[in-house]
């Protein structure tokens, strides 16, 4: 009597192409995701493109999505790459002045005019701001 383990995988055959051929068709499904989703990404977040050419590129996107996808990387390929490092430059940016201003603490000068403000306002007399001034003039 056989071994029906051996048996098993005597009957089983998956070449080492196919096994290939599979992974190819695999890595190539979800390169193609990707690739919907940040053109998808790029048509909703294009400040520049209104409504109506949302809807278009989307509904042509959706219905016929490798022609989409080609017409969309044909016509408005070259745009993606610069809205997208104009989207890191600015976040870079708001980042960079975030961070400047959260890290220094107020000079004398702003506490100052601001205190001016304050006073010229109305909000706090000038007893209150002579002492605030002396106060941040001390530290």
């Amino acid at each position: 009597m056989r071994d029906p383990v051996l048996n098993l995988a005597e009957s089983y055959d998956y070449p080492l192409l196919n096994a290939f051929w599979t992974m190819m068709i695999f890595f190539l499904w979800v390169l193609w995701f990707m690739l919907l989703f940040r053109v998808i990404g790029d048509i909703f977040r294009d400040d520049g493109l209104g409504g109506w050419g949302k809807a278009g590129w989307t509904v042509l996107v959706i219905l016929v999505p490798f022609l989409g996808i080609l017409i969309y990387l044909i016509a408005r390929g070259r745009g993606m790459g610069e809205r997208e490092l104009m989207r890191a430059q600015q976040n870079e940016q708001a980042f960079r002045s975030y961070v400047r201003e959260s890290a220094a603490p107020p000079s004398h000068a702003e506490e100052l005019s601001k205190l001016a403000e304050l006073k010229n306002r109305g909000d706090i007399t000038a007893a209150e701001y002579e002492t605030a001034k002396a106060k941040v003039l001390s530290a």
